[in-house]
């Protein structure tokens, strides 16, 4: 049985801070560790049809989903920031319509970039990053992953309004649900009814919109917040808000996609078997990093909450609560990527180029893994706070700021080095710049 808002409430602002983040947390990890598994599937399976060119393809297609996930970020952390500070206020008439305006918008810009994209298929795949020899592999599989944009976008949107209405075991069925229909159906479309690279793309729509479904009804008959379209509101002080909590995460997901681009246009001109390296180090440093972003999301709804409420040393107290455990965790993890760096790429592709290559890059980036706890959980709070400014610079610094120019440069004077470097020199960059920017806003708590 669903809690009512005022229980909820009760929780959320008086629970031990510790347990209840933990509490929070254990279903937003398991949501990114299957997401981190939907996104290693159609690697891992495209990997056995022993071609670098369709391994390079995934690689290519993920940075655009990296724009179509941003929109899903983009509505549901704008809309879900507001969300749960209204509900910390009992305001929960606001939040019904604000959940209704971010979920209904988000899938009339998903509709939208599934036709944009498929009218402009090919130049859209050589904007992506791809070369001659993946361009056919590029088609097949970009054209089916866009069929898919509505029910991901939403699905993203779905996600994080029950989260940070502290409803997410309900979203963590919802994803894991679809990531287990996309493992199951990969194999069974790529090898069995022998579709190749696009049966990994129809595997991976198929799944999500089961899984936007799930998610649907969990929000409808669980979340305590209904989706209605009677409570649509085009009002500009709904989407004023969207725009406020949602454009650092379009900003942090954009760049990524950006940056994934600019990593593949660098690394071109030394062949698929760099691009498919790097992208193969992408997904595992992703999967890494999982368990500690879902630490962080279940932090958010906890301080969203405990902020609308104004118990400041309440927020302060959980913030240093999870960069000290998923900094610890980081460590360990990274040393293990450190260590069996070449056992873990050959997981994905067994060509003794690709493996050469992407473990040098993965043990590189595994020396400033731990930064990510400081960074990723300042993000965060400034995020849900309602701090645009700073959280949209946290956002962009990282990939935007330090990464894009350094792969870029560093490519052109120390070649497959450069690339296999620029993204420790990004952490260490954004690390040294997010470290000022939250402690003057922790000052600033203690005032108040």
């Amino acid at each position: 049985m669903a809690e009512s808002h005022e229980e909820k409430f009760i929780r959320m602002t008086e629970a031990p801070v510790g347990k209840l983040i933990s509490k929070l947390a254990v279903p937003c990890i398991v949501s990114m560790l299957v997401t981190s598994f939907y996104n290693m599937a159609d690697t891992f399976f495209v990997g056995q049809l022993k071609s670098n060119s369709a391994t390079g393809a995934v690689g290519v297609v993920f940075s655009m989903m990296a724009i179509i996930q941003a929109v899903g970020f983009f509505f549901g952390h704008g809309s879900g920031n507001y969300i749960s500070r209204e509900l910390g206020k009992k305001n929960y008439k606001e939040a019904e319509k604000m959940a209704a305006t971010g979920f209904f918008t988000s899938f009339a810009v998903g509709i939208l970039i599934m036709l944009l994209g498929e009218i402009f298929l090919e130049e859209l795949a050589y904007l992506l990053g791809s070369t001659e020899t993946i361009l056919p592999y590029t088609k097949e599989y970009l054209g089916a992953i866009l069929l898919g944009a509505p029910w991901i976008t939403t699905s993203f949107v779905l996600n994080n309004q029950l989260r940070f209405q502290g409803s997410a075991s309900y979203a963590m069925v919802g994803i894991t649900i679809g990531a287990v229909i996309n493992i199951a159906l990969d194999p069974l479309l790529i090898f069995t009814f022998d579709m190749g690279i696009a049966g990994a793309g129809y595997a991976t729509v198929i799944s999500q919109f089961i899984g936007f479904c799930i998610l649907l009804y969990g929000m409808q008959r669980r979340g305590g917040i209904k989706i209605r379209v009677s409570n649509i509101s085009f009002d500009w002080h709904y989407y004023k808000n969207i725009f406020a909590g949602g454009f650092p995460s379009l900003a942090r997901q954009s760049l990524a996609s950006v940056a994934t681009i600019s990593l593949n246009h660098a690394a071109g001109p030394f062949g698929d078997e760099v691009i498919a390296a790097m992208g193969v180090v992408q997904r595992i440093a992703m999967f890494g990093a999982s368990t500690m972003i879902g630490f962080g999301q279940g932090f958010q709804p906890f301080c969203g909450f405990n902020f609308g409420a104004g118990l400041y040393k309440r927020v302060k107290e959980g913030f240093y609560f999870c960069v000290k455990t998923s900094g610890i965790f980081l460590v360990i993890i990274a040393a293990a990527g450190f260590v069996f760096a070449p056992e873990l790429i050959a997981v994905f592709r067994d060509d003794p180029k690709v493996i050469e290559i992407g473990a040098l890059a993965l043990r590189f980036q595994c020396i400033t893994f731990a930064t990510h706890s400081w960074i990723v959980l300042s993000n965060m709070m400034t995020q849900v706070i309602g701090r645009t400014g700073p959280a949209t610079f946290l956002a962009c610094a990282r990939q935007g700021l330090f990464f894009i120019p350094a792969v870029l440069i560093l490519s052109g004077i120390l070649g497959v080095t450069g690339i296999q470097l620029a993204q420790p020199i990004a952490d260490i960059g954004t690390f040294i710049c997010a470290i000022p920017i939250q402690l003057k806003i922790l000052k600033e708590f203690d005032e108040k």
